[in-house]
């Protein structure tokens, strides 16, 4: 079975929540209540192991996330996802991007695209990328 890397925002977003409930393949979530290094070993190897690296970029991304999906996009295109999530969710305080937050996001997205990965605008799109590929 075909496995996929949940990289990309944290910061208390629920993306993930949504997102793993309507994936047909396994995953990698990194995130973890006690960040160690092991944790960091571990999600390095699960990023050059897994058969797709997603990075979905909301409202409380970091500087990183762009750094790591671009990298991606360079050295493992074909696997490499971004998504920008730029959707509120229920229940959640989390804020729509900004237009100029969402215009520098979709213009990382873009650069992703032209090195060779994928690029969505939602989960949906991206479960229904993973689920059939």
């Amino acid at each position: 079975m075909k496995k996929v890397f949940l990289g990309g925002t944290c910061a208390n977003s629920k993306w993930r929540d949504e997102l793993i409930p309507i994936l047909n393949i396994d995953y990698f979530n990194p995130v973890v209540k006690n960040w160690t290094p092991e944790c960091m070993a571990e999600e390095i190897r699960q990023r050059k192991e897994c058969d797709f690296v997603l990075y979905v970029l909301s409202r409380a991304y970091s500087t990183y996330s762009i750094a790591e999906v671009v990298d991606d996009s360079n050295k493992r295109p074909e696997k490499t996802i971004c998504c920008i999530f730029n959707e509120k969710l229920p229940n959640s305080r989390m804020l729509a991007l900004t237009k100029q937050e969402l215009k520098h996001l979709n213009q990382v997205g873009e650069m992703v695209k032209r090195n060779g990965g994928k690029y969505f605008k939602s989960l949906k799109e991206v479960a229904e990328y993973l689920n059939n590929n």
